[in-house]
């Protein structure tokens, strides 16, 4: 891992500040890279700069930051993982972080009030002000800082299989050879979890919002008023489309057959249950102060 520090000397007002470039995010847009980089040595004399070949440096970086704060320049991913680390270490709560969003995907970071040009962002980080925000935690100690959602039916993340160009219209010759192959194959493996629609139990704080009874097509979860998530079900329907059931709580819980779900930028499991709870103002991001 490669560590650059910044030339001059600090002083005692200067921000201390640890930039973890993620390695993904040089590879991106090595442009913005090297703007972000200048704004904060311009800003912040005695910055230090580490460039992380992968995760495990990118851990190390930040559990050797000492007093400095830390400053993530990468996409929504490198976010949650800078996230998920302080909270394993239990530092989140001494620990305002930042973040100059650079990569493919930064909808997140958006949505979180990160300005999203690499000079705003920069900018930001020096001239901000901390914003604290809850936290989903999950009883496997992952973390969620936007939204959580179990895939509906049929959407590539949930493992529906790609379809075959050749399928829509097979040539004569082709239609005879799939018949003999699909009389001497096996016989097709079940669909994978969470392909379509499941029976599942969601529960809110302690209340139970659809039963076992009930198949599912999508459960979200979101942050709502501070201190709880917005939980919304929608329920399989035939004919007329049935209406969504929600409610607002701290601990969310969702058990039943095996489902994937989407926990900002990555999707987990299959799982039989997992329970969800809201932290309030767990962790701490810079943001432009209004």
């Amino acid at each position: 891992m490669a560590e650059v520090a910044t030339s001059g000397t600090s002083s005692a007002t200067s921000d201390q500040l640890l930039v973890v470039i993620d390695p993904v995010a040089r590879r991106a847009d090595g442009e913005s890279v090297r703007i972000a980089r200048d704004v904060l040595r311009a800003g912040a004399a005695g910055a230090k700069v580490c460039l992380p070949d992968g995760p495990e440096e990118f851990a190390r970086a930040l559990a050797r930051r000492g007093s400095r704060r830390p400053v993530v320049v990468g996409d929504d991913r490198a976010l949650v993982r800078a996230v998920t680390l302080l909270h394993r270490q239990r530092e989140l709560a001494g620990c305002a972080l930042s973040l100059v969003p650079v990569g493919g995907s930064v909808s997140l970071a958006r949505a979180l009030g990160v300005p999203s040009g690499a000079v705003a962002a920069a900018r930001a980080v020096l001239d901000g002000a901390e914003r604290r925000m809850d936290l989903l935690v999950d009883d496997s100690d992952g973390v969620v800082l936007g939204a959580l959602r179990i895939p509906p039916l049929g959407s590539p993340s949930a493992g529906s299989p790609a379809r075959d160009p050749a399928d829509e219209v097979p040539r004569p010759w082709l239609r005879t050879c799939r018949s003999l192959v699909r009389t001497l194959a096996p016989a097709r493996p079940p669909a994978a979890p969470g392909s379509g629609p499941t029976r599942l139990r969601v529960e809110v704080d302690g209340e139970t919002l659809v039963d076992l009874h009930q198949s599912v097509e999508a459960v979200s979860v979101v942050p709502g008023a501070s201190g709880t998530a917005h939980v919304e079900v929608r329920p399989a329907s035939v004919g007329a489309e049935a209406s969504a059931l929600s409610a607002e709580g701290r601990t969310i819980t969702v058990s039943g057959a095996h489902f994937r779900y989407r926990a900002d930028a990555t999707v987990s499991g299959p799982v039989r249950t997992r329970t969800w709870e809201v932290r309030e103002g767990a962790w701490g991001l810079t943001v432009p102060a209004r």
